[in-house]
């Protein structure tokens, strides 16, 4: 008897020792508990939750992460499995099971999967806005992480001293891009990061060899440098406490990233459609003999409260979720007609992300005010940015070469040199992570200005970027990430499949991003001003071959200036043929204009989303011809778009069909003569311009 009262002291000492809430742990495992087990057997039966993964087996551990999350600006980016944590951090009850069924005020409305969550938390620590796409929550939490870090060293904002970011992922995940981007970043810059992953062993039906040598990626990353790997048991409770506060602390200590890998068992399938049929009956008895519920329960039982103690906790958990459900089915589904807002800002805010009511200038004047010489492209956008740094310390320009070399087209030269580099630096090579991280630092507050060297280095970047413009509207405005994303764009001298691309269209059908093409230095200026002042995402896409082009130089026009997405210009007038175009094509639309004989309305439209359909139908019902010209590929163009737009509004305007001059659908071609045969030309455009106007 003396020997069992001395093992119980021990044990409430050794609980006393990891500074844990023991009770509130108990409490928040039994409701993340009850939570599964309501939906498996109630709410999806009954086709009220239509997706549903069960976090048994994940959520002692991830309670314990959670209840050792206290500072305010601490961040998470979980994935479909880590409802436990967001419990932790304060969640409501009602808001989670209200997303779970798809209702108004969950977590976005109804707008997504219930466990595609987000919680902007006004008292603690947040959930940044998780992601669909395996892998895709990691370098977003390395961008909040270096935000930290630039608040602390550059800023010296005290408040986010001892701040971290974590972020959740299974075993499967480390063998995503995202994964190892996030990890690069986070070990050379030194980032307050910890790397939480979940190893169950499987990937859905995947077994954890296909994703890792050896099955543990922590005994393979041992040796990575300024990484402190730490390993074990995430179903025993003392264990799993320990390994986790030591990795909490070493992050918030300022010792650099962290990687801790927990073995865990996934009790039920992937989602509960999954029969987990691919998993032996001997296997899946040993997941359940791994149960951390009954583990929990042994260590602090009777050390810590006794068994009636135990099971009121439990009660007490069966009645909050029964409480909730009927208070989450009690919610109504969000208006139909309220679906389409948010995908771009309004009059009402963000709760988290950007600068709004943070940055002290206007937006600016449309009016410009030519001064000095004329100076190309190039010198006008490293103006603009070289203004507006001066005038935003939050603002940050990044990118592959972009620090002492100045970037690949010289438009940064010298602002590394003036601001310092860690608000002008260069990054690893992965695209996928300059964008991922531009979101995280943006949703800290941040003004993210990232390069992408070429349009056709933006592929390995298209999921960040997708979510980076779905985020306003599928967090029903909770959270947005504003930022300017430079890119070069089109031929220049000659062409090639890999650096001459535009593909402006795939930007366009991305919802939530504004689309930008500047044919001249005064259009740069304006446009570059306008998303750098905004609170949206912005694509802005440079031409090559219009950077120091003769046509395109203008007089700087002031420092104020600020041209209005949505409102092209018409660039010369004429009464015969609307001729609708942008960047490159613009000169040559003039000039072939004049070389046709007609009087042309030229259309410049400036910027794609929005598009100024009201100029472009103006026109047309005057001139009743149309020809659209565009650098891009005529199948689904975006030519195509204002071809249909201009059918289904002006047909009754229209002397002759709408017509449409491209590249044909093929790559860029590398050789000057092979590109201007296909790229439309002053002779090709003047032929079409007379074949129209002698229909």
């Amino acid at each position: 008897m003396a020997e069992m009262a001395a093992t119980v002291d021990q044990q409430r000492q050794n609980h006393a020792d990891l500074h844990f809430d023991w009770e509130r742990v108990a409490y928040l495992v039994h409701l993340s508990r009850q939570l599964d087990e309501l939906e498996e057997t109630r709410l999806v039966p009954e086709k009220k939750v239509l997706y549903q993964f069960s976090a048994r087996g994940h959520d002692m551990a991830q309670v314990l992460l959670g209840s050792q999350l206290t500072h305010p600006h601490d961040a998470i980016c979980g994935y479909y499995r880590s409802r436990p944590i967001l419990l932790s951090l304060g969640v409501d009850l009602v808001e989670a099971l209200g997303s779970s069924l798809g209702r108004a005020g969950g977590y976005s409305d109804g707008r997504d999967i219930g466990v595609v969550f987000n919680y902007p938390n006004p008292d603690g620590p947040s959930a940044l806005p998780m992601c669909g796409g395996v892998g895709a929550q990691y370098t977003p939490t390395a961008g909040w992480a270096q935000a930290i870090k630039f608040r602390t060293e550059t800023l010296g904002d005290d408040a986010y001293q001892g701040a971290i970011g974590v972020v959740l992922g299974g075993e499967a995940s480390v063998a995503t891009n995202g994964f190892w981007s996030a990890l690069t970043m986070a070990t050379t810059l030194k980032l307050p990061m910890l790397f939480y992953i979940e190893d169950n062993g499987y990937g859905i039906s995947v077994p954890s060899t296909f994703q890792t040598p050896g099955q543990d990626i922590a005994a393979n990353l041992k040796s990575f440098k300024n990484l402190n790997v730490l390993n074990g048991d995430g179903t025993d409770p003392s264990e799993a406490a320990s390994l986790i506060k030591e990795a909490v602390s070493h992050v918030r200590e300022g010792e650099g990233p962290a990687l801790l890998r927990l073995t865990v068992p996934r009790l039920q399938g992937h989602s509960f459609q999954d029969t987990q049929t691919y998993k032996s009956e001997e296997f899946v008895k040993s997941e359940w003999a791994r149960d951390p519920l009954p583990k929990l329960k042994d260590a602090l039982v009777p050390s810590l409260m006794s068994e009636a103690e135990w099971g009121a906790i439990a009660q007490r958990a069966s009645v909050d979720v029964e409480a909730a459900r009927e208070k989450a089915e009690a919610l109504g589904v969000a208006d139909p007609q309220t679906v389409t807002r948010n995908v771009f800002s309004g009059d009402e805010p963000q709760i988290m992300g950007g600068l709004r009511g943070d940055v002290a200038f206007a937006l600016g004047d449309e009016t410009p005010k030519p001064e000095g010489a004329r100076i190309n492209m190039v010198t006008a956008i490293r103006r603009v940015l070289d203004h507006e740094l001066s005038l935003n310390s939050k603002m940050v320009v990044f990118g592959e070469d972009i620090g002492p070399k100045g970037g690949v087209h010289a438009v940064t030269l010298g602002l590394q040199e003036k601001y310092g580099d860690a608000r002008v630096f260069d990054t690893s090579l992965s695209e996928e992570g300059i964008i991922g991280r531009a979101v995280g630092m943006a949703v800290n507050g941040l003004l993210p200005v990232p390069e992408i060297q070429f349009r056709k280095y933006a592929d390995p970047a298209a999921e960040q970027i997708n979510d980076c413009g779905t985020m306003r509207w599928r967090t029903h405005n909770r959270f947005a990430a504003p930022m300017v994303v430079r890119m070069p764009v089109g031929f220049f001298k000659c062409g090639d499949p890999w650096h001459s691309q535009t593909n402006e269209v795939q930007f366009v059908h991305s919802p939530g991003w504004k689309v930008a093409v500047p044919s001249n230095a005064e259009d740069a200026v304006g446009l570059l001003r306008a998303g750098l002042r905004g609170d949206d995402p912005v694509m802005f896409l440079e031409h090559r071959a219009m950077l120091d082009a003769a046509w395109a130089r203008r007089a700087y026009p002031g420092d104020d200036y600020v041209l209005p997405f949505g409102k092209a210009k018409l660039t010369m007038s004429g009464g015969d043929i609307t001729i609708v175009t942008w960047g490159a094509m613009v000169e040559r639309c003039e000039a072939a204009a004049k070389k046709s004989g007609f009087g042309a309305d030229v259309i410049d439209l400036r910027t794609l989303m929005p598009w100024d359909k009201d100029a472009v139908l103006s026109s047309v019902h005057k001139t009743a011809r149309c020809l659209i010209v565009h650098e891009d590929l005529r199948t689904a163009g975006f030519g195509a778009e204002i071809s249909a737009v201009v059918a289904d509004d002006a047909f009754l305007s229209l002397d002759a069909p709408v017509s449409r001059l491209t590249m044909p659908d093929i790559p860029s071609p590398h050789n000057p003569v092979l590109l201007e045969s296909v790229v439309p030309g002053v002779d090709e455009i003047a032929d079409k311009i007379q074949e129209l106007c002698a229909f």
